[in-house]
């Protein structure tokens, strides 16, 4: 029995068989009925061409699917062997790239030299947005600094028995920032105060006895000085020139992990009545600092400094990111006065002042809210001039007072031996009255 291919009835006309349909008889038929005889084989000539077709048939489907299996192995280990060229053109020729516009030659291009050198997006040279060149500039000049202090223990009942309790040695831990060639290092008062020894380590390695060259309780300041050949040396920048947002960077030795760097932003300026030092007006950041931070660095883009950090407010009350800086600007004038006198020379005119709201005005009896004389001390000479508890201050030299930490600095820049004009209200009745400014004595800064 000779089964009869549809696909070639078109193409092989094949003799029917007694008792069968002849292909030409059925073209349109999808298959064919078989003879109830047996039917006489065709020529040898017609069996050969059917199988060569069949052989040619299956070789091309073979081909067929065998390109199809490489071409998908090329598209999935190779794709970028498909991808077109940048210039070419849809149909897969390239055309030659269209000229670059040139500039109009009133347009000079932007370079960081020629740049506004305030502008907070303006950025050294490097990956775009890294502030690897800022911390190379900045990070060698801050140190860290170790300090000891011998405590006594208190006397006992058992002392008798069993002697005298040992001294105990209590280390500290901060972080300095060296601002000139002669080894001047700024940091924190409170990290120093007190203490017997203390010790700095460069980035370098290298380490040194520190010696205090003075310290000023009012700022929480001190400046410490090492004699070590050829320090690195953090430049100093400008304070009155951040403001809120700029991109900070605060370098330091948190939980003795030195040359850490966080970064974050200038969050607020001029922050006072904190509570961490006399005169304040700190620069907050939400740039993280921790323990061993105090002291360290808040360096701008550039790595320049413009702010030594000094605290951390409302971690006991879980609050996050919230950093204090004591202003560079502030920093040089404490510095200057350190190096020069040992200490700081303040004006003083003997007041305590304090910020009164409308509510608050209304309660005591005030006629004005504003800053308010809370208390004067005896034999000052706020008091020979007839200042009294509750007058409220205006201005000084002319200059209106924004608040009770801003009346102050104004009062204490002034050189002893200067007067300063005080205008204000007592009740309804304005006055004018010209103070003279004696140096400020120790105990009032503390």
């Amino acid at each position: 029995m000779i089964a009869h291919y549809g696909f070639l009835r078109l193409f092989v006309r094949v003799p029917a068989a007694p008792g069968c349909l002849s292909t030409s008889a059925v073209r349109t038929a999808r298959h064919y009925t078989l003879s109830t005889s047996r039917p006489t084989p065709g020529p040898k000539r017609t069996v050969l061409l059917v199988s060569t077709l069949k052989r040619n048939a299956l070789f091309i489907l073979i081909s067929v699917v065998a390109g199809l299996a490489v071409a998908w192995l090329v598209v999935r280990l190779f794709p970028g062997l498909i991808q077109a060229p940048p210039n070419a053109t849809a149909a897969g020729v390239s055309s030659p790239a269209p000229a670059a516009p040139r500039p109009p030659e009133t347009e000079k291009p932007v370079t960081p030299a020629e740049a506004d050198p305030t502008s907070p997006l303006l950025r050294e040279s490097g990956p775009q947005g890294s502030f690897s060149a800022a911390v190379r500039a900045a990070a060698p000049a801050v140190v860290s600094v170790y300090t000891q202090r011998t405590e006594r223990a208190p006397a006992s009942a058992f002392d008798p028995f069993f002697g005298p309790q040992r001294p105990r040695v209590q280390q500290g831990l901060g972080s300095g920032v060296i601002v000139d060639s002669q080894g001047h290092i700024i940091t924190n008062h409170h990290v120093i105060a007190g203490s017997d020894r203390i010790r700095v380590q460069l980035s370098d390695g290298r380490e040194a006895d520190a010696a205090v060259v003075g310290s000023d309780p009012g700022t929480d300041l001190a400046v410490l000085q090492i004699q070590l050949p050829k320090p690195p040396v953090m430049k100093l920048g400008r304070s009155d020139r951040v403001q809120v947002g700029d991109v900070v960077l605060a370098i330091g030795t948190p939980l003795g992990l030195s040359q850490t760097v966080t970064h974050g932003i200038v969050s607020a300026l001029g922050r006072a009545q904190l509570g961490v030092a006399v005169y304040e007006n700190f620069i907050q950041t939400d740039a993280a600092i921790n323990f061993g931070n105090s002291g360290g660095a808040l360096v701008d883009f550039r790595g320049e400094l413009i702010g030594i950090n000094t605290a951390v407010l409302g971690k006991d009350l879980g609050a996050e990111g919230i950093g204090v800086a004591i202003p560079v600007d502030l920093v040089r004038g404490v510095m200057q006065e350190i190096v020069q006198h040992g200490r700081v020379i303040r004006g003083w005119i003997g007041i305590v002042t304090v910020d009164v709201g409308a509510e608050d005005a209304s309660r005591v009896g005030l006629a004005h809210a504003g800053v308010a004389i809370a208390n004067l001390y005896r034999d000052s000479p706020a008091l020979e001039v007839g200042l009294a508890r509750r007058d409220i201050i205006e201005a000084v030299n002319g200059a209106p007072v924004r608040n009770a930490q801003d009346a102050l600095a104004r009062i204490a820049s002034h050189k002893p031996g200067s007067t300063v004009k005080l205008e204000g209200l007592r009740g309804t009745r304005r006055f004018s009255v010209d103070v003279k400014v004696i140096e400020a004595p120790a105990e009032t800064a503390q």
